[in-house]
């Protein structure tokens, strides 16, 4: 069996918020909107982010209703090219994110900054010149010059 991520659920305070930053705020496309329930919105080729009320999640998986206590996460948004990454974290705090950390150059060659999002997950946005993905969504990796 291939192993490759398929859907990522974030258990957040308020659905409806997390969706409006998401949806209207970032400009994502929601593949499926369950009213009251959970949103499942496009993130990637075969990638689905899903939004489901911590409470929700803590109870089908049996764990607690809390973010404390969780190890840290970062979810990655690659972009195209350095410029992007400035605009993406512009973007994400007009909708509502906190800015984490501006667009910096960094040591391996690409460009990151980071930002979190109403619920304080972690993303980074990132223009890596060493990853692409092929029209199959599969990664190339290429050697970078830091």
């Amino acid at each position: 069996m291939d192993a490759h991520i398929t859907v990522l659920t974030l258990g957040v305070r308020d659905r409806a918020a997390s969706r409006r930053f998401y949806v209207d705020g970032l400009g994502w496309t929601p593949a499926l909107d369950v009213e009251d329930d959970v949103v499942f919105i496009r993130a990637g080729h075969g990638v689905i982010l899903a939004l489901w009320e911590v409470a929700k999640l803590a109870a089908e998986s049996g764990t607690a209703a809390s973010h404390h206590g969780t190890p840290p996460i970062s979810l990655g948004h690659n972009v195209g090219n350095a410029d992007e990454v400035g605009e993406v974290l512009d973007t994400a705090v007009e909708a509502g994110a906190t800015l984490i950390k501006p667009a910096r150059r960094q040591s391996w060659g690409g460009v990151s900054g980071y930002f979190a999002d109403p619920d304080g997950f972690l993303w980074e946005v990132v223009f890596n010149p060493g990853l692409a993905f092929d029209e199959n969504g599969d990664p190339a990796f290429s050697a970078i010059e830091g």
